[in-house]
C-alpha cells in the first residue's frame, strides 16, 4: 500500500487558506495512489491560532466542512488521519483531535491529545481515552505529538494491540527538538512510528527544518524536510509493517 504524509504549512488563524491547502494536497496524495493519508497537527489552523482568531470557531465535529471532507474521502477511496480541533458536544470543552475518516468516508475513531502543552496550547483540553483504531484489518495508535514523550501512553496502545503507530505533529527544531522520543516509543513498543509533521512559519515558531519521519526499532529508516508544502508518500508493506524501499516521491505544492 502507499502512505501519503501531507508535510504542510499551515498559516496560524487562516482557516479558508488551511482547508484548501489540505485538500489541494489530499488530492495530490490520491493522484500518487496513496491509501492512507496522514496529516500534521493542527494542519486546519495553524499552531498558534488562539491568539488571532479565538475558538469560537471549534466546533462539535463532524461539522459541514469535515462532512464534505467525509464524501471526499469516499470519492477518492483513501483513508485520512486528519488533525481538526473539536468542541465537546456534552462538556463544551475543546480538544487537539485526529479523526480517522475511511475510505467509505465513515469516521473510524478520534484520538484526543493528552499531553497539553501550557501557554500555546492553553485552549485544549487533554484527552483521556487511548485505544487502536481499526483501519483495513489493521490496528492503528494514533498519537499526537508530545504524547510521544509519555510511555504510559503508548504502551497503552501496545498493550490493547496495535500494530503500528501514527502521530500527526507539529514538532520543530530549536532548543525543544525532538531527542530520540520517537526512537524510544519504537524500542519500548517494537512498533514502528510514522511521523506526519509540518514546516513553514508560525505566529511565534518556526517549523521550517521540522522533519516527517518512519521510525522503527530505535532507528530513523526514512526523513523528509521542505521549505515549502510537500505531499511525501512511501510504500508499505502491512502485513509486516516494514517500509518497502525508500521514499516513493515528494511533490512540492
Amino acid at each position: 500500500m502507499k502512505i501519503a504524509f501531507l508535510h504542510l504549512a499551515p498559516v496560524p488563524g487562516e482557516i479558508p487558506y488551511n482547508r484548501s491547502l489540505v485538500l489541494r494536497a489530499v488530492g495530490v496524495a490520491e493522484s500518487s495512489g496513496a491509501d492512507w493519508i496522514i496529516t500534521p497537527e493542527l494542519c486546519i489552523c495553524g499552531y498558534g491560532f488562539a491568539a488571532d482568531i479565538g475558538t469560537e470557531w471549534i466546533l462539535p465535529q463532524p461539522d459541514f466542512w469535515m462532512t464534505d471532507l467525509c464524501r471526499l474521502a469516499a470519492q477518492t477511496r483513501a483513508t485520512l488521519f486528519l488533525s481538526h480541533p473539536e468542541r465537546d458536544s456534552q462538556t463544551g470543552r475543546l480538544h487537539n483531535s485526529v479523526f480517522v475518516i475511511a475510505a467509505n468516508g465513515t469516521i473510524l475513531g478520534r484520538h484526543r491529545k493528552i499531553n497539553v502543552l501550557p501557554g500555546s496550547e492553553s485552549w485544549s483540553s487533554p484527552g483521556e481515552d487511548v485505544t487502536p483504531i481499526l483501519v483495513d484489518g489493521t490496528r492503528v495508535g494514533v498519537i499526537i505529538c508530545s504524547d510521544v514523550c509519555t510511555p504510559g501512553i503508548y504502551k497503552r496502545l501496545k498493550m490493547q494491540g496495535a500494530q503500528i503507530l501514527i502521530s500527526a505533529a507539529s514538532w520543530g527544531p530549536g532548543p525543544y527538538e525532538p531527542n530520540g522520543e520517537w526512537e524510544q516509543c519504537t524500542r519500548d513498543t517494537g512498533l514502528p512510528l510514522l511521523v506526519c509533521n509540518r514546516t513553514g512559519p508560525d505566529r511565534t515558531l518556526s517549523f521550517v527544518g521540522a522533519e516527517s519521519v518512519v521510525v522503527q526499532e530505535g532507528r530513523r529508516i526514512l526523513s523528509f524536510q521542505s521549505e515549502r508544502s510537500s505531499v511525501l508518500t512511501i510504500e508499505w508493506d502491512l502485513e509486516s509493517q516494514t517500509l518497502i524501499g525508500g521514499m516513493d516521491k515528494a511533490i512540492g505544492l
